[in-house]
């Protein structure tokens, strides 16, 4: 077994205690429940939606979790020494949690933002919005899980951090300020969505942008993320 398979094994049983797991299955479950509820109380439209119930919320609340925990908390404490001091790469380290974070989380955005448009159903417009959508958000959590494990890194206040990102950031300054937009993850999804679907999503930054948004993040981050840890390992030799 190389290296990173064995990290991402280590990974995957620290991830899923079932705590953990009950919670992020109910909230991914959540907008199912409710667009069940929207279709018998007469339907609804997909796209705000899926916008409001997993792009907005399932997706970027089980990136935090999943994402800040995937070293954060060997970090906060005290076990990730024993990781640190073995002769691993730290890229393979990074690579290792941003992927095990980026599969857990897309699998389970991308099951609920399916399942919720599926269930909400309408015509081919709201069709089109969930195929869109739904792949989108599976890209979504890959570029959240990097940002979101590099901030773990840097922090031991990383769910601080990533509530103030996503609520005050994406939640309020991106609606408000169209500068802001261009750091806002969840307007790279969006993005992402239209160019898939164009007319069928509204917002979002153009699909160029979203693409490259995604990319740095994801590389930028996880390469930070991996520098973050060598210099830790200098500074707990010294």
């Amino acid at each position: 077994m190389t290296v990173v398979a064995t990290l991402v094994e280590v990974t995957l049983r620290g991830l899923l205690s079932r705590r953990r797991t009950v919670l992020l299955v109910l909230l991914a479950a959540l907008p199912v429940v409710l667009a069940l509820l929207a279709r018998l109380g007469g339907g609804a439209d997909a796209a705000p939606v899926l916008d409001a119930l997993v792009v907005r919320t399932v997706l970027p609340l089980t990136a935090l979790v999943l994402g800040t925990a995937a070293i954060g908390s060997e970090l906060e404490d005290g076990t990730a020494v024993y990781l640190l001091v073995k002769p691993i790469g730290r890229l393979e380290i990074v690579v290792a949690k941003v992927a095990v974070s980026a599969v857990l989380t897309s699998a389970l955005a991308g099951a609920s933002a399916l399942l919720t448009g599926l269930v909400l159903g309408g015509g081919a417009r709201d069709l089109d919005a969930t195929l869109a959508i739904t792949p989108a958000v599976i890209v979504g959590g890959v570029v959240y899980s990097a940002a979101f494990v590099t901030v773990s890194v840097f922090t031991t206040r990383a769910l601080v951090v990533g509530l103030v990102y996503t609520i005050i950031w994406e939640g309020i300054l991106a609606g408000i300020l169209a500068g802001t937009k261009v750091f806002s993850i969840r307007e790279a999804v969006l993005g992402i969505a239209g160019g898939l679907a164009p007319g069928a999503i509204d917002g979002g930054l153009e699909p160029v942008q979203a693409v490259a948004l995604s990319a740095i993040v994801i590389v930028g981050g996880t390469l930070l993320a991996a520098r973050r840890l060598a210099v830790q390992e200098v500074r707990g030799g010294d």
